[in-house]
């Protein structure tokens, strides 16, 4: 097994349960983690054997196009749109993070993280 990982995906887009936060949008940043079997690409230096990794980025940022008023909503559909579409993966890790999120204070990010 082994771990693709997609760091720091920075999106602009247009996420949150206040109605301002839709129009107006935000920075948002996405990691991805894919656990899967390596060992036929490893050997046959093929993309057809791999988990395609520009798939999965072109996947998060259709995911990250469409609206929502919840982060565990963005998580929960990237979770259901890779598993739908990609073959070979073991676990998926996904971390979505609003950048200065309108909470009343100074607070960098906040994140949620799902496992399937």
């Amino acid at each position: 097994m082994g771990l693709i990982l997609i760091e720091n995906m920075e999106f602009y887009s247009f996420h949150g349960h206040f109605r301002e936060e839709r129009i107006v949008g935000n920075k948002f940043l996405v990691d991805l983690t894919i656990e899967t079997d390596m060992k036929l690409p490893a050997e046959s230096d093929n993309l057809k054997d791999a988990v395609n990794y520009q798939r999965a980025y072109d996947i998060v940022k259709a995911q990250m196009e469409m609206k929502s008023h919840l982060l565990e909503h963005i998580a929960g559909r990237i979770l259901d749109a890779i598993y739908a579409e990609l073959k070979g993966i073991g676990k998926i890790t996904v971390k979505v993070s609003k950048m200065n999120p309108p909470m009343g204070g100074k607070i960098g990010s906040v994140s949620v993280v799902m496992s399937r």
